[in-house]
C-alpha cells in the first residue's frame, strides 16, 4: 500500500501476510449481474493459497478442502485485486492456509476494501501423487544444523 492510497477502515483490518498474487479482473469475468463472478474469485484464491502451502511443502500440493469462504463485497472489472496468504496450521501432511482478498478500487481516489476472506487446505503429494510427509520448517531445519 502506498501512502496515496486511502484504506477504509470500517471495512478492512490492513492486510496481514505475505502478497502472494495481484490481478485485475477482465469484462470477460462478470457474471450476468455486472460483478466479477464468484467462481473466478475462488479460482484466484486457490492460486494464492496453492503457491504458499507449495513453498512450504517445497513440491508439489493438491487442494482437498475449503473450510470457510465468504465474499465481503463484490468486485468490479478493473479493479486491482491482491491476494494475501498466511500458512495457519502444518500437520503431517497438510497445511492450511488463510487468504484475504483485498481490491484497490477508484484510481482518482483510491482506497482499499476487504472483498473475500477464505481458509483452504492443500496436501503434499509425492510426484506419483500420492501424500507424502510436509518437511520441518526450513528455518529450524537449518539452524539444527549449525
Amino acid at each position: 500500500m502506498t501512502t496515496a492510497t486511502k484504506v477504509n477502515e470500517n471495512l478492512i483490518a490492513p492486510p496481514q501476510g505475505a502478497l502472494e498474487l495481484r490481478v485485475v479482473p477482465m469484462p470477460s469475468d462478470v457474471n450476468a449481474g455486472g460483478d466479477i463472478f464468484g467462481g473466478w474469485v475462488m479460482a484466484q484464491v486457490d492460486i494464492a493459497g496453492g503457491f504458499a502451502a507449495q513453498r512450504r511443502a517445497r513440491g508439489r500440493v493438491a487442494t482437498v478442502a475449503v473450510t470457510s469462504f465468504v465474499f465481503k463485497q463484490p468486485i468490479s472489472v478493473g479493479d486491482q485485486v491482491s491476494f494475501y496468504t498466511q500458512i495457519i496450521r502444518v500437520g503431517k501432511t497438510s497445511i492450511a492456509v488463510d487468504v484475504q482478498v483485498f481490491a484497490e478500487r477508484h484510481p482518482e481516489d483510491p482506497v482499499i476494501v476487504k472483498v473475500t476472506e477464505a481458509q483452504l487446505v492443500y496436501v503434499a503429494l509425492n510426484v506419483d501423487g500420492s501424500k507424502r510427509l510436509v518437511p520441518s520448517e526450513p528455518m529450524v531445519a537449518a539452524l539444527t544444523r549449525a
